[in-house]
Formats: structure tokens, C-alpha cells, sequence
């Protein structure tokens, strides 16, 4: 229905036979907000640019009330504002929706617009990386290649150990972890990137293990050899079930080639995703 549909009725206006025409304005705003309501949200945004009526009912707290996760107010009272009860649902969706961060930025949450979801990324600034504070075998890249604006590269090292956690309260549902990796960097020349293959080695000898425990004793571990040379990579490294949305959850997780028989290097490292499982082909589609 375009934004000069009509509504025909028997009679017009000024008393002819003739049918007058309603504009998608004269529909009253509860029931433009109950049509909503049966929509997903890039619909409903859509919808309310047609007009003032249109977007006035977007606005309708009962429309995001499903569309927002079980645990938002939660999330509303600890991450977002100090005075929680002057916002709307849709205002509420509106900041959830964009990076949320916290930890002192290094990490973030959101809520995946097409499925409700909460996902999390964790810079790799807040893990705890053997060696990172040796300029030989680890630096810190400035980049906007990454949501976090830097990256660790690793030079090179014998004894790779990366771990980190994050204790969230997320809702309920089916988890998967993932670590952003790529073999290599890129180098910038005017007007144009390069990728840098230099410092790659060691990979193909023994894979690299991933591991993720949770208190209540999920475990998952996972093994890979790094070979895409030059491209951003989602590693899966298992899948964690939350019950209870009131609780929080810690998940600890870890990157790991600990056979001191060799050198490994040319490695970067973004960050960790959490999210739904049911979202992650789409970040993977993103790289």
C-alpha cells in the first residue's frame, strides 16, 4: 500500500455519490500501531517514514515489546542510562540496536536487528596474551579494519597462549563463541592496501587449539590449522546454553599452540564474537 492509497467509502464529503477518498493519514494511529506491531523492525522503520501518523505509531510501546530481548531492562539499567524510566521501548531499542561498549571500551554488546539477539565482541586489549608487552614477539596496530580500532600481531614466538572471559548476563538461549583471526596484515600505500605475507609461518605444522568452559561445566574444544593467508576468519570454538536470564553467565575461552618444536607468527588477532547461534552465518557473510 503506497503513500496515496485511498480508503473508498459509499458516500464523499460533500454529500454526492461519488467516493471519497481517505489518505493512510486519516487511519487512526492505534490502528496503524496494531499493523506494526506484526512486522519486523527494518518494516516498521520503513513504514514510518511515509508519514507523521505512521511514524507517531511506531513509537507505541507495545510494538517492541517482543522485539526487544527478555532481559532489557537489565541491560537498560547497568549499561545504558541513569534514569531508565524516561525512555520508550522504541528509544530503547533504538540504543541497544547500536555497539553498546563498556570495560572500559574494549568490550561491547548489541542487539542484532533481525533477530532480537544479544551479541557481544571482546577486543583483543582485554585478553591476556603471553609475551604482549615484548615488542619482539607481539604489537598493538592501529586499524579501521577492526570495531575496536587496534589489533594484536604477533611477530613471532614459540609459545602461543591466548585467553580471556567475560561474565554477562545474557538471555536465554544457544551461544556460539568465535575468534576473528587472519594470517598476516595489511600495509597502506597511498591510494591503495597491501597485504603483508611475510612474517607467515609455522601454522601448518600443528594445528591451534580453542577451548571455552562455563562454571556450571560446558566445555567445548575445538582444533584447525591456519591456512587463509590474507582474509579475516571467524573460528568457531563451540557453543555454550544459557537458562536463566537473571543470571549472570562467565564463559572463559582460549587460543592456544603450546609445541615449543617450532616458531609460529604473522598472526592477528581482532577479537571474540559471542552471539546466537542462529545469526553467526551472518556475520561470516560480513567478512
Amino acid at each position: 500500500m503506497g503513500a496515496n492509497s485511498s480508503i473508498l467509502s459509499p458516500d464523499s464529503s460533500d454529500g454526492s455519490n461519488h467516493p471519497a477518498k481517505l489518505k493512510l493519514g486519516d487511519i487512526p494511529e492505534s490502528c496503524v500501531a496494531l499493523v506494526l506491531s506484526y512486522l519486523d523492525p527494518p518494516e516498521i522503520c520503513k513504514l514510518a517514514r511515509l508519514n507523521r501518523a505512521f511514524r507517531a505509531a511506531s513509537s507505541a510501546d507495545f510494538i517492541w515489546d517482543d522485539k526487544l530481548p527478555s532481559n532489557h531492562q537489565y541491560l537498560v539499567d547497568e549499561y545504558l542510562s541513569n534514569n531508565p524510566n524516561k525512555l520508550g521501548k522504541h528509544e530503547i531499542y533504538s540504543r541497544l540496536t547500536r555497539p553498546v561498549p563498556f570495560d572500559a571500551g574494549n568490550k561491547e554488546f548489541w542487539v542484532d536487528k533481525r533477530t532480537g539477539g544479544v551479541c557481544l565482541s571482546i577486543s583483543s586489549k582485554a585478553m591476556t596474551i603471553t609475551g604482549i608487552d615484548d615488542r619482539r614477539y607481539w604489537n598493538y596496530i592501529p586499524t579501521d579494519e577492526s570495531r575496536f580500532h587496534t589489533i594484536a600481531y604477533l611477530q613471532q614466538i614459540w609459545w602461543l597462549e591466548v585467553e580471556g572471559d567475560i561474565d554477562f548476563r545474557f538471555p536465554s538461549g544457544t551461544y556460539s563463541l568465535l575468534f576473528k583471526l587472519r594470517l598476516g596484515r595489511v600495509t597502506k600505500r597511498p591510494g591503495r592496501r597491501l597485504s603483508n605475507h611475510d612474517g607467515v609461518h609455522g601454522w601448518d605444522i600443528k594445528p591451534v587449539q580453542f577451548q571455552l568452559t562455563t562454571p556450571d561445566g560446558q566445555h567445548a574444544v575445538s582444533k584447525c590449522f591456519l591456512e587463509n593467508t590474507g582474509n579475516w576468519e571467524y573460528h568457531h570454538v563451540g557453543d555454550f546454553v544459557v537458562d536463566d536470564p537473571n543470571v549472570s553467565t562467565k564463559i572463559k575461552f582460549s587460543l592456544t599452540q603450546i609445541d615449543c618444536t617450532h616458531t609460529k607468527g604473522g598472526l592477528s588477532i581482532d577479537s571474540v564474537l559471542i552471539c546466537p547461534s542462529n545469526v553467526v552465518k551472518d556475520f561470516k557473510a560480513l567478512l
